[in-house]
């Protein structure tokens, strides 16, 4: 099922929650909103579920506009944070809930209710804790009986809103492997809100990437990584150094000295990005940036040290060697591998 998202806007009592938001998802995709609280990516799903309206705009589902629908008549699996399973109702009670509830025209028998929601619980790998309750599982447990309740009505398109927000990391990792081989196997069309980027980069098709009520970009996971078309992406998605720049004729300039780096804004000050890791250490060369080692530390297998820059105005950080015999106060040369600049804010 395609969705269609046309020019929407959202308002809570004149307060703007989605400005002018418009999207296409492709059958059978599966696709992640990305951004911080408060970036309207929940107020788009509740608005794709109908479980609000929008103030302008249209929902399409296909040719079909779903903007007027109910959440019933619209057909979505609809997966939460918390669950929300019934805590008086067995597992297979709760994954056969939304058929029961289905108007008599087009309600299974009571045998094809059970029959079915067997099968999706074997699906989902709960076989044998049928006649269990909620509060006999665990959370991962319970995420898997949510899934395989939305799933259970057969749906035009699934919504999942931090799905996996109140779990731990290792069940968190766990459960997305577990979603992305569900997702290839049923071809579901998938909408699922985080503010993990880990999440997102690993499961998604694609990433829509969300600031302020506003699209900042679309892409897939490698494009929004490696190609963030604006500061906020730059600096939300993955680790960012920033520095202020000056572009003379098409070339970077740090206090009094060329960098090495070239650009196509126009002459101004400009900011630089660059991933912290994405380095290379260079010796004898007037063309670079030069820090003072203020700090060291430990990652992993790298080193990662904060450096001075620029007449000690302003600090960055750079990954480097474990091995590299990084003092405070010693001197490092390095120009970024990839790098953009944007206008200065």
């Amino acid at each position: 099922m395609d969705v269609r998202v046309s020019g929407v806007r959202k308002e809570f009592d004149r307060f703007p929650a989605l400005h002018d938001v418009s999207l296409e998802i492709n059958s059978g995709e599966l696709i992640a909103l990305l951004g911080p609280s408060g970036s309207g990516k929940t107020t788009l799903l509740r608005l794709i579920a109908g479980l609000e309206s929008p103030t302008e705009g249209k929902v399409f589902f296909g040719d079909e506009d779903a903007s007027l629908k109910s959440v019933q008549e619209r057909n979505v699996g609809f997966v939460f944070q918390h669950y929300a399973l019934f805590r008086h109702m067995t597992v297979i009670d709760n994954v056969g809930f939304g058929l029961k509830v289905r108007p008599n025209s087009n309600r299974p028998s009571s045998e094809e209710i059970r029959r079915r929601s067997s099968e999706l619980l074997d699906f989902v790998q709960l076989s044998g804790l049928e006649k269990r309750y909620p509060a006999q599982l665990s959370g991962g447990q319970r995420q898997r009986v949510a899934l395989a309740r939305a799933m259970a009505i057969e749906p035009r398109i699934l919504l999942l809103d931090e799905p996996f927000g109140a779990l731990d990391a290792k069940v968190r990792k766990e459960l997305r492997r577990w979603l992305r081989e569900i997702h290839d196997k049923t071809k579901h069309t998938t909408v699922f809100v985080t503010h993990d980027q880990d999440e997102a980069l690993e499961l998604a098709d694609r990433v829509v990437v969300m600031s302020q009520g506003r699209i900042e970009q679309i892409g897939t996971p490698d494009e929004v990584y490696d190609k963030p078309n604006s500061p906020f992406v730059y600096s939300f998605i993955g680790e960012s150094s920033v520095l202020g720049v000056r572009v003379e004729n098409g070339e970077l300039w740090l206090a009094d000295r060329k960098i090495g780096l070239k650009s196509d804004l126009p002459d101004g000050d400009a900011s630089l990005y660059f991933r912290p890791h994405d380095v290379e250490l260079v010796e004898n060369s007037d063309a670079c940036i030069t820090g003072t080692v203020v700090a060291s530390r430990r990652v992993g297998a790298t080193r990662r040290v904060e450096l001075e820059v620029g007449g000690a105005s302003e600090r960055i950080e750079i990954g480097i060697s474990a091995e590299h015999p990084a003092k405070e106060m010693s001197g490092i040369a390095f120009r970024p591998k990839h790098w953009r600049t944007f206008p200065k804010s």
